[in-house]
């Protein structure tokens, strides 16, 4: 009977009750809730409430927006049914939800996201250090390119990553007698694996060992999709995190747990992947993009947790003045490993990209503040790499999303890409990267084991 809605921006556009069903499923997860069949439930209550209200048995052959819900009365309907069918805990996260995209369509600080979790003085420390060595700005990188200084940008941007890691290590040591579990969190394409390698190769007197948190991915019958049929991994809620908390306490205590297997083919756990026990010296690894969340290590007392963020914390201009994009750039090292290493098709990795940031700035970012170490991974030597790799494929992306309505995310920030990486020059060959440098962890050829 609803065939059409009214959007903010008044287009009347195709009802589709499955984006209602959706966006109960996202809060309900949230709060821990999985059962698909309630929320579909619910969504048949909504459209009850719909048609009643706008529907008619033979609608007129023209008719004006006014005959149709508008997204905003279409969301007060899922409150009213959420509320009246007892689903407090689901309907509070919605609402939460909602309220935060309405802050960011009229430009005000999200509830999760805020100017306090920006590190000020690590940007200050990146930005002297880019300025003392002319990479500030994509003209100065431009210039070590094209005066055939490119080995040296790569030497320079490979000390700076080395020092923060140093750091890190340090903070670390002064701590360790009472660090049992050591936590590596940032968002995806951060070098969350190398930045840990190097770690472990700073304490030769300490055992870190990995607890792989994938295996912990909760079955995939039970995970909610999105209206565009894409599985949303990058939520925190995709872990069963009750399950790895147990493990984590009994490990802590010395006692040996089974590690369950996750296969990613059949989208399920399955049996036991490995017997874990942690050694009277041993620092228990997490590494992950939801390290800092409070939920999956609450079974563990804080001061038992060391917390280092990772982030490609870029302090460089483009030609018109605007800094670099933080997580452009992690989608440029995303694209190029998952092509390298997971047969992924680069435009896949930019058009599933909207899922990797909504979950960033929800669960990732807003937890930086938690972090005792901050670790700079970004390396101005990355860009020509990316431009070769890459570069070529970005007009056919722009092109092949111009048509694509639901993809205006994605479009936009190909254009911004593309005219980035248009601005830098390339290199013929790779060769002067080194063998362990962060960025083979993303282009291969790497000395290390990942």
């Amino acid at each position: 009977m609803i065939d059409k809605i009214v959007k903010r921006d008044g287009r009347v556009v195709p009802f589709d009750k499955e984006k209602i069903t959706f966006a109960i499923l996202r809060a309900a997860v949230s709060v821990g809730g999985r059962d698909r069949a309630i929320a579909e439930g619910v969504t048949a209550q909504v459209v009850a409430i719909l048609n009643k209200r706008f529907g008619e048995d033979e609608p007129p052959v023209a008719q004006a927006p006014s005959d149709y819900p508008t997204v905003e009365e279409v969301q007060d309907a899922v409150e009213k049914v959420l509320i009246e069918n007892g689903h407090a805990r689901t309907a509070k996260a919605y609402i939460v939800y909602r309220y935060e995209h309405t802050l960011k369509r009229a430009g005000r600080e999200s509830l999760t996201y805020s100017s306090e979790n920006v590190p000020y003085r690590k940007l200050w420390e990146t930005l002297a250090w880019a300025v003392d060595h002319n990479c500030h700005h994509l003209a100065g990188i431009r210039e070590y390119v094209e005066s055939g200084r490119y080995a040296e940008l790569v030497a320079i941007s490979e000390e700076f990553y080395q020092k923060e890691v140093d750091a890190a290590a340090e903070t670390l040591k002064e701590r360790a007698d009472d660090v049992r579990i050591m936590i590596i969190a940032g968002p995806s394409s951060s070098g969350k694996t190398t930045t840990t390698i190097k770690i472990a190769e700073a304490l030769p007197d300490r055992r870190l060992v990995p607890i792989n948190v994938d295996h912990y991915f909760n079955d995939l019958d039970t995970h909610p999709r999105d209206s565009r049929g894409d599985y949303d991994f990058e939520t925190p809620q995709a872990l069963d995190v009750d399950l790895l908390n147990d493990h984590l306490s009994r490990l802590v205590a010395g006692e040996s747990v089974e590690i369950p297997f996750y296969n990613f083919k059949s989208g399920n756990r399955e049996g036991v992947s490995s017997t874990l026990q942690l050694g009277e010296s041993d620092i228990l690894l997490i590494d992950s993009l939801h390290g800092l969340f409070p939920q999956m290590t609450a079974a563990v007392p804080d001061e038992m947790k060391f917390k280092l963020y990772i982030e490609t914390l870029a302090q460089v201009k483009d030609d018109t003045g605007r800094f670099l994009r933080w997580t452009d750039i992690r989608m440029l090292r995303r694209m190029v490993r998952d092509m390298q290493f997971r047969n992924y098709h680069p435009e896949q990795t930019l058009r599933h990209w909207y899922l990797v940031r909504r979950a960033e700035l929800r669960y990732i970012v807003s937890r930086l503040r938690m972090a005792e170490v901050v670790v700079n991974s970004f390396m101005p030597s990355e860009l020509p790499i990316m431009k070769g790799r890459l570069e070529h494929m970005f007009a056919d992306f722009v092109e092949s999303l111009k048509d694509d309505p639901e993809k205006t995310d994605a479009l936009d920030r190909a254009i911004r890409v593309q005219q980035m990486l248009a601005a830098v020059p390339g290199v013929k060959g790779e060769d002067d990267i080194p063998a362990r440098s962060l960025l083979r962890e993303f282009i291969a050829g790497s000395e290390y084991e990942y």
